[in-house]
């Protein structure tokens, strides 16, 4: 509340602002005590209005207070009447919100797998050949069987090549292969193709015992593998067969026992077979030639379809009996053809000719030898790093195409 003390110990400036403010009608002609007569009058009616406005909001507030509450007993009633209509209505639009929202997804869901099952006639061909490679894959007796004409017996024949390294190498039936399927049941999904590698003792003469060494995972797509054994002298036994993910293992074939010879710097053969036949008599004994056992023929079949000649007799056999001394000549003509594939690369990396393994000298060089029949050759040689990161592929294409002529026959004296 402003008072006149108040307002005198203010100067004529400060009281002329202030009634400017105010809207104090001829403040600019008024003297010291005008302004505080003036400002003092304004105050003091502003006051009074400001009490009978207090006044009046009481009495409105009472009035007010008792009317709402008649208003709430009123709205109770009406509202307990009213709550069971609302709570229906409620109701009803739920249900009729369920339902378009089920008959809604019923809707949906066949679209929705209708879409899933559309293939473009690319995907179905991308799935097909997929498929078909990882058939391959498994199928031990695929190469086998399409080689043989379908005549194939099973067999596992084990070669010793040095003393750090064997050549398996095998046939089996499509029939062989099958029935272990039908007996592995469910686990032939998840199983996989290996050679069983047993490291053999004997005790005594007659009998000897088998220690598993490890398992050497291979695919169908080849009918030999290199395998690297450790610690030599050691006799040495294969088996072939599926591994499954549970490590059952059903055997399709079982090898012949082998004896790596010691190490030396004249125990190491070539890779190729050419440097085989050479000393394959020797290679025959190593690998249990000699034995009595049903895998003799089939390890002697091996051997000399690869040396092309018979073995225990003299490597000049395989030109014909031209050469006897018996007064009786034949005349013996024959040309044959091999193929050398040689080349580098870096130590430790792994090399594949036809799907097969090559194994390199220490310096990374390496050479193979083999047959030419005549027909069309197409031979990948595949090249990859020690650390997996990088692949290459240089794929051979040789032709051979032998052709004899009609011999020409002299007559005596002509």
């Amino acid at each position: 509340m402003i008072t006149a003390a108040k307002l005198r110990a203010r100067t004529v400036k400060d009281l002329a602002t202030m009634a400017k403010k105010k809207k104090i009608t001829g403040w600019h002609e008024m003297r010291k005590d005008e302004l505080i007569r003036a400002l003092v009058n304004q105050a003091r009616a502003a006051a009074a209005r400001a009490a009978r406005r207090a006044q009046a909001n009481g009495r409105v507030n009472g009035k007010n207070g008792n009317l709402n509450g008649k208003n709430g007993r009123v709205n109770g009633s009406v509202n307990g009447k009213k709550k069971t209509s609302k709570q229906k209505t409620t109701a009803k639009k739920k249900a009729v919100s369920k339902s378009a929202t089920t008959k809604s997804r019923r809707v949906d869901k066949p679209a929705t797998k209708i879409a899933k099952k559309v293939r473009t006639p690319h995907m179905e061909r991308r799935l097909k050949q997929a498929k078909a490679k990882l058939a391959e894959a498994k199928d031990l007796s695929f190469h086998c069987v399409a080689e043989n004409n379908g005549h194939t017996k099973d067999r596992l024949v084990v070669l010793v090549r040095d003393p750090y390294w064997l050549h398996v190498h095998w046939q089996l039936a499509r029939a062989s292969v099958q029935r272990v399927r039908a007996a592995m049941g469910q686990h032939w999904h998840g199983a996989k193709p290996v050679l069983r590698l047993y490291e053999v003792t004997r005790n005594g003469t007659t009998s000897t015992a088998r220690r598993s060494v490890r398992d050497i995972e291979i695919h169908g797509g080849v009918v030999n593998w290199y395998v690297d054994v450790q610690n030599p002298p050691h006799s040495y036994q294969i088996d072939i067969g599926y591994l499954t993910v549970d490590n059952n293992f059903f055997s399709l074939a079982t090898s012949n026992v082998v004896t790596t010879p010691r190490a030396g710097n004249g125990d190491s053969f070539d890779q190729n077979w050419s440097e085989v036949a050479k000393d394959s008599d020797r290679i025959f004994a190593m690998s249990g030639g000699f034995n009595d056992s049903e895998s003799t023929d089939d390890l002697k079949e091996v051997l000399e379809s690869q040396v092309h000649r018979t073995l225990g007799e003299p490597v000049v056999s395989r030109f014909g009996s031209g050469a006897s001394a018996n007064g009786h000549r034949d005349f013996d003509f024959k040309v044959d053809t091999e193929l050398i594939v040689h080349g580098t690369a870096n130590p430790g990396t792994h090399v594949t000719l036809r799907g097969e393994p090559i194994r390199l000298r220490s310096d990374g060089t390496f050479a193979v030898r083999f047959t030419l029949p005549d027909r069309r050759h197409v031979l990948p040689v595949v090249a990859q790093s020690q650390d997996g990161v990088e692949q290459r592929t240089i794929v051979l294409a040789v032709d051979r195409n032998t052709k004899v002529l009609d011999p020409i026959i002299r007559e005596p004296g002509g």
